[in-house]
């Protein structure tokens, strides 16, 4: 009678171990598509926060609330006016490297009033005030945000 229970309990320990290592699996997939903290450089944005209120804050708004009006109707010259950067507008549909672009070459097309900076800012400077407006996204659209970038980032 002991040989056929210790075939139970082996074939439980066995079914044990394997769901644990099944869900070990998992777990790790999971944490390397969880978003990074965007927290963890508090320099880089408060360095962000500086460039962006000494040279996007006219325009894009405190905190990137963006101006009155609504940011999707042209000017009268057919332009866009600046679109808010926190998450209530489209910047947060744009992978970094495209942020990053917009930003050293100015309105994509011409469709905006936004001047190139690449002769202003350092790239460090761009980064920084990237990693500025990221913070300004809540922590829902931050996640859907790191899910397009890393497709945009897959070979």
């Amino acid at each position: 009678m002991k040989s056929p229970n210790l075939k139970i309990l082996a074939v439980l320990f066995a079914g044990l171990t394997l769901a644990a290592c099944e869900q070990a699996d998992d777990s790790a997939s999971s944490a390397d598509s969880a978003p990074p903290n965007r927290y963890q450089e508090v320099h880089q944005i408060a360095r962000g926060q500086a460039v962006y209120t000494q040279h996007c804050l006219a325009c894009h708004g405190t905190e990137g609330k963006g101006p009155p009006g609504d940011w999707r109707i042209r000017d009268a010259a057919g332009r866009f006016p600046p679109p808010p950067l926190d998450d209530s507008a489209h910047a947060w549909h744009h992978p970094t490297a495209v942020l990053l672009e917009v930003i050293r070459e100015g309105s994509p097309g011409g469709q905006g009033n936004m001047p190139a900076w690449k002769d202003t800012l350092s790239e460090q400077q761009m980064q920084d005030v990237v990693a500025y407006i990221k913070s300004l996204w809540s922590d829902e659209v931050y996640q859907l945000w790191w899910k397009m970038e890393r497709q945009s980032l897959e070979p």
